[in-house]
C-alpha cells in the first residue's frame, strides 16, 4: 500500500505520445510538486481523430447528479432537489417517483447517485445515496435500496443499508457513489470540508472520508480489512479520501477505482486496495484553496498509496465509467470522466495501471458535466449539472483522415 516510487515504462506501441504535449491546461497550482513516476500527471495529449456528436435525450432537470441504464433501454436519473424520475428513451421526463427517502437538499447536500442491483431484472432493486437529514440540523451521507415498481412510478420497502457516523454540521462533501459488486456494495464518503471534519479522514472510528463495503443488507463483511480491529468501522474498506465523486469497477480486472476532487490541485484517480491511506488530509497534491500548503505541506509520505494519476490544476471530476463496447471500439478499457471545471468530458487511455496520454471533449458545449454511463450499444451518457441539466447521448463523429 506504500505510495510506489516505481516507473512503469512507456510501451512500444506509444512511441509518439512519449514525445506529446499534455493536454492545454493553464499553470500548476502547485509547481514545485514533482511526479512519483512517468505520466502520473499531465500525460501526453492524444488526438483519436475522433469528435463525438451530442444527442440531446431529455433537458429541464434539476441539477440531476446520477444516472442509470434500465433493461428496456430508457434511464433512471436523479434531481439534487430529491427527485428521482424515469426518462423514456423518447426523452419523456415523468413525474418524480414516489417512496424516496426524504433528502436535505441543501448545498452539495440532495439525492446523489442510483444503481441497479446486478439482479434488477429479477429483484428490481434500486440503491440510491443522500444526504440524510439528521436531527439538530446535522446530515449525513446515507445510502438505501428499496424495489421500484413495474409501472415505475414508486419505490416500496426502502430502508437504509448505510447512514455515515457521526453527523455533520454543514451540507457540503457527501461523496457520494455507489457501486454494487457481486454481494456487495461500495460506498464512497466525503469528510465535509471544514478544517477540523476533514480531520477525521483519517479516523478509523468515523466514516468520513472513506470508501465503505457492506452487504446488500448493509452488514459489514467479516474480510473487511478493519473487521475485528479495536475501535476500528469494520464497514471501512480504504480511508484518507477527501470527496470522492467517481467510482467503478474496472471490468479488464474486477478491481475498484475512485476519482475524487482535491482541494486547489490534486484531483486524483486511485486504484483502490483494501485497507488503504489515500493520504488526505496528510498530504496532497494540491494546496488549500488559500494557496496554503496541506497537512504536512508534502504530497506523499511513507504508508500513502499514491494516486494513479492526478491533475493540477483540477477537472473537478464527477462521476467516471470504464468504456466497453463497439461504438468506440478503439477506446474500449479508457476512463471516460466527467469535469464540472472546465467542464466537458476527459478520456484517459491506459496501460495496465499507467495513463499512457488524456484528451478532452465538449467543454463550452457541455459545460458542467456530472455523471457518465455507458449505454448497452457502447454509446457515452452524460448527465450536466444545471438549472436546465441535460441527459445527452454521445457518439462518433467524422474520423479525421490521415
Amino acid at each position: 500500500m506504500t505510495r510506489t516510487l516505481s516507473l512503469l515504462a512507456a510501451t512500444a506501441a506509444f512511441p509518439v505520445l512519449a514525445m506529446a504535449e499534455p493536454v492545454e491546461q493553464g499553470p500548476r497550482n502547485v509547481p514545485e510538486f514533482e511526479p512519483a513516476f512517468e505520466n502520473q500527471t499531465r500525460a501526453p495529449a492524444m488526438d483519436s481523430g475522433v469528435s463525438l456528436e451530442v444527442e440531446e435525450i431529455a433537458s429541464g432537470l434539476s441539477h440531476p447528479w446520477g444516472i442509470e441504464v434500465l433493461p428496456d433501454g430508457s434511464y433512471l436519473v436523479t434531481e439534487r432537489s430529491g427527485a428521482l424520475r424515469h426518462v423514456g428513451e423518447d426523452g419523456t421526463v415523468g413525474e418524480p417517483i414516489a417512496g424516496v427517502p426524504e433528502v436535505l437538499a441543501q448545498d452539495q447536500g440532495g439525492l446523489l447517485d442510483v444503481a441497479l442491483a446486478e439482479d434488477f431484472a429479477e429483484s428490481r432493486t434500486v440503491f440510491l445515496t443522500y444526504a440524510k437529514p439528521m436531527e439538530g440540523g446535522m446530515s449525513a451521507t446515507a445510502a438505501a435500496k428499496g424495489r421500484l415498481s413495474e409501472d415505475l412510478r414508486e419505490l416500496t420497502g426502502v430502508t437504509d443499508i448505510f447512514v455515515q457516523d457521526p453527523p455533520a454540521p454543514n451540507a457540503k462533501h457527501f461523496g457520494s457513489r455507489i457501486v454494487p459488486h457481486g454481494d456487495y456494495v461500495f460506498i464512497t464518503t466525503g469528510e465535509h470540508f471544514t478544517d477540523r471534519l476533514r480531520q477525521y479522514a483519517q479516523d478509523l472510528d468515523k466514516t468520513y472520508g472513506k470508501i465503505v463495503r457492506v452487504t446488500l443488507d448493509g452488514e459489514a463483511p467479516g474480510d473487511n480489512p478493519f473487521a475485528g480491529e479495536e475501535g476500528a468501522r469494520p464497514e471501512i474498506w480504504s480511508y484518507g479520501h477527501r470527496n470522492i465523486q467517481g467510482a467503478a469497477i474496472r471490468p479488464s480486472t474486477g478491481e475498484l477505482w475512485g476519482l475524487e476532487h482535491g482541494p486547489k490541485g490534486g484531483d486524483e484517480l486511485n486504484r483502490i486496495e483494501a485497507g488503504g491511506n489515500y493520504g488526505w488530509p496528510l498530504v496532497s497534491y494540491g494546496e488549500k484553496y488559500s494557496g496554503q500548503p496541506v497537512g504536512s505541506g508534502e504530497h506523499s509520505q511513507e504508508g500513502v498509496v499514491e494516486p494513479r494519476y492526478y491533475w493540477d490544476p483540477v477537472i473537478a471530476p464527477g462521476g467516471f465509467a470504464w468504456m466497453e463496447g463497439e461504438t468506440f471500439a478503439d477506446w474500449e478499457g479508457d476512463v471516460i470522466a466527467a469535469s464540472l471545471k472546465p467542464g466537458g468530458i476527459v478520456r484517459l487511455d491506459l496501460e495496465d495501471e499507467t495513463v499512457v496520454g488524456e484528451e478532452r471533449f465538449l467543454r463550452d458545449e457541455l459545460g458542467r458535466v456530472r455523471d457518465i454511463e455507458i449505454a448497452p450499444d457502447g454509446a457515452i451518457l452524460a448527465i450536466t449539472d444545471q438549472d436546465n441539466g441535460r441527459l445527452v447521448r454521445l457518439t462518433p463523429g467524422t474520423q479525421a483522415m490521415d
